[in-house]
């Protein structure tokens, strides 16, 4: 079993207006997620695709807010944001993972918007 499937969650906080998940987990990492990245790196078909390169830029998220958090059994949680995109399901192993590279993954999100010149906004 890997690291990351061994810490659980012990506490999931939605920012009173939306812009930020932050997460603590039970060895004290703690992970505050603006929305726009939660967004842009849904685990969802619509954003990863079906299989390896299948992934889609989606721009235009600088504003999205969350609406609502669901929990899916004991694994995971569904994010309900207010752009109507709520089909992701991000377990704790993921939201670990996303917290632990968020950086890397947030600057390789903003090389790809220029790459194919789109934007933020």
């Amino acid at each position: 079993m890997s690291k990351s499937t061994e810490v659980w969650p012990t506490e999931l906080r939605v920012k009173p207006n939306g812009t930020h998940l932050v997460i603590t987990f039970e060895n004290d990492e703690l992970f505050e997620f603006p929305a726009e990245f939660l967004r842009v790196e849904s685990p969802s078909a619509e954003v990863k695709g079906h299989g390896k390169g299948q992934e889609v830029t989606v721009p235009g998220k600088r504003n999205v807010r969350i609406t609502n958090l669901e929990p899916v059994g004991n694994y995971a949680i569904r994010i309900i944001f207010d752009d109507g995109h709520s089909t992701g399901l991000y377990s704790w192993p993921l939201l670990l993972e996303l917290g632990r590279e968020q950086g890397e993954l947030w600057l390789t999100y903003l090389d790809k918007l220029e790459a194919e010149g789109l934007s933020r906004d």
